[in-house]
This record gives C-alpha cells, sequence and structure tokens, in this order.
C-alpha cells in the first residue's frame, strides 16, 4: 500500500513512499544478521571502480536469508514480517519446533502466524517450496533454483513471479519475468506464490537526498562533461553527441550493440528469448 505525504515541504510534494506500518518495529533477528555489510564504494577488488555513481550512504546490516529451503517436512511458524534495507522485498521471520529461526522472503498473502513447510509433500500454498515437478502448471512462483541444491537464484524481487508453462522429461518450463522461456530441471526447487511488496516499483523518492542514503551518487550527462573524460564533452555552446553512435565513456558502443557471448554457459536452455517479440 503506497501513502502520498503532506507537502508540506518542496521534498514532500511529490513524495510517495511505501505503507509500512503492518512491519515489526523493532530491531531484527540478532543471530542472523552478517558480520557486517562491507561498504566498497563500486570498487572491485583491485581497488579500481568497477560500478560507477556509487559512495556513501547509511550503513546497514546484512540479513543472512534461507536460499535453499533445506529444513525439509517440517512446519515453521511465521513470527513477523519485516524490512530489509539491502532488498526490495519484505522478509519473514520463520520460527521451527526446534528452536531455530530464519529469514525468507515473505511472499503475497502471507501473514503472522501463518504456516509455512518445504518438502516434496507440501500443499502448493504461498510460502510452501516444492520441487518444480509437484507444482501445478500455471502456478505462480519465486526464489527459482538453477541446479539442485544451489538455493535460489532467480525471481527475487518485490512482486516478482515466475509461472509454470510445461513438463516434458527432466525439465519444466518456465516463463520468467523478463518474459524468457526458460528449462529447469523438475528436481529444482521454488517457493509458492508472487513475492510481496508489489507496490515497490510504484513508490517516488521525491527528493536527491533519498538516493544519497542509498549509495547511490549523482549521474553526470557525457555532454556536459570536459571532452577529456567523456568522448561526448566539449564543444562550443550547448552541443550534442556529434558523431556516427553514441559512446560510453571509454568509446565504445553505448547503443544496439550485442554484448552476450553466443556460447554462453546456459544459454542451451533458453527456449524463448526475452529479446524476441
Amino acid at each position: 500500500m503506497l501513502r502520498t505525504k503532506t507537502p508540506t515541504t518542496s521534498g514532500r510534494r511529490h513524495q510517495v513512499t511505501i505503507d509500512r506500518s503492518n512491519l515489526h518495529k523493532g530491531k531484527p533477528e540478532k543471530s542472523l544478521l552478517e558480520p557486517g555489510h562491507t561498504k566498497r564504494q563500486g570498487r572491485g577488488f583491485r581497488g579500481r571502480i568497477t560500478v560507477r555513481h556509487r559512495g556513501g550512504g547509511v550503513k546497514r546490516r546484512q540479513r543472512r536469508i534461507d536460499w535453499k529451503r533445506d529444513k525439509r517436512d517440517i512446519a515453521g511458524r511465521v513470527e513477523r514480517i519485516e524490512y530489509d534495507p539491502l532488498r526490495s522485498a519484505h522478509i519473514c521471520l520463520v520460527a521451527y519446533p526446534d528452536g531455530e529461526r530464519r529469514y525468507i522472503l515473505s511472499p503475497l498473502g502471507l501473514k503472522q502466524g501463518d504456516t509455512v513447510l518445504a518438502g516434496e509433500q507440501a500443499d502448493p500454498r504461498p510460502g510452501n517450496a516444492l520441487p518444480l515437478k509437484r507444482i501445478p502448471i500455471g502456478t505462480p512462483v519465486h526464489n527459482l533454483e538453477l541446479r539442485v541444491g544451489k538455493g535460489a537464484q532467480l525471481v527475487r524481487g518485490a512482486g516478482t513471479a515466475a509461472a509454470i508453462q510445461s513438463k516434458e522429461g527432466d525439465y519444466v518450463t518456465v516463463h520468467l519475468p523478463s518474459k524468457e522461456n526458460r528449462l529447469i530441471n523438475r528436481e529444482c526447487f521454488a517457493t509458492i506464490g508472487q513475492v510481496g511488496n508489489q507496490e515497490w516499483k510504484n513508490r517516488k523518492l521525491g527528493k536527491a537526498g533519498r538516493k544519497r542514503l542509498m549509495g547511490i551518487r549523482p549521474t553526470v550527462r557525457g555532454t556536459a562533461q570536459h571532452p577529456g573524460s567523456h568522448p561526448h564533452g566539449g564543444g562550443e555552446g550547448r552541443s550534442g553527441v556529434g558523431m556516427k553512435y553514441p559512446k560510453s565513456p571509454w568509446g565504445r558502443h553505448a547503443l544496439g550493440k550485442k554484448t552476450r557471448r553466443p556460447r554462453k554457459a546456459g544459454s542451451r536452455f533458453i527456449v524463448k528469448d526475452r529479446r524476441v517479440k
């Protein structure tokens, strides 16, 4: 649910936020926090910038999410739903009878006090994890594995869901949110339902300061830069790109050029490419 702010300042005038009144108000589960989320300012292991426009931001702690759902055939109870500062989706704290607690992504419709189960005999209800061979065709799913036992890698963002299209032999055809149809092993696990917080994409930050708190720094147009800093820079007055094709800061094609390797690992499992209309 979205909330529109009262326009008391120019920063709040167009601000639209997510209603978090139903989320847990206290601190996260301490045993499930990682030692520390290292901020690398967009730099790789060589100390050089590999992702531009990163830096600053508030300190955040990473929550350890149960991507494998390997606590099989043991029902867990949802204690509470929490906000996670490092992802778009909300997370659930699940308590098991043996006293262990784990975080999972909060699917749409799951509430505090509900029960979740992972295993081959689980019912296809939101929050339950099953192998793809046990999930009925047409069921929306998220948290898909690509390799058996590796843990969920696909469909983890807020509001996303994939759909089981068909089953044949050892593989299941899955329609992904990117419009790609892909073959996945029938033994891979997936979680039933759509990821919650589906209104996340409709929020409006309202001011630049919110971006800075997220650790995102300003992006400057190439035409506004010095010619030594960008191929689009320089010129008298306001000048456009003025060349055969738009270029990246390093002189490479910026638009239209295909960069995917023709024989990239996993390409043979793609039934329908996401770019095909």
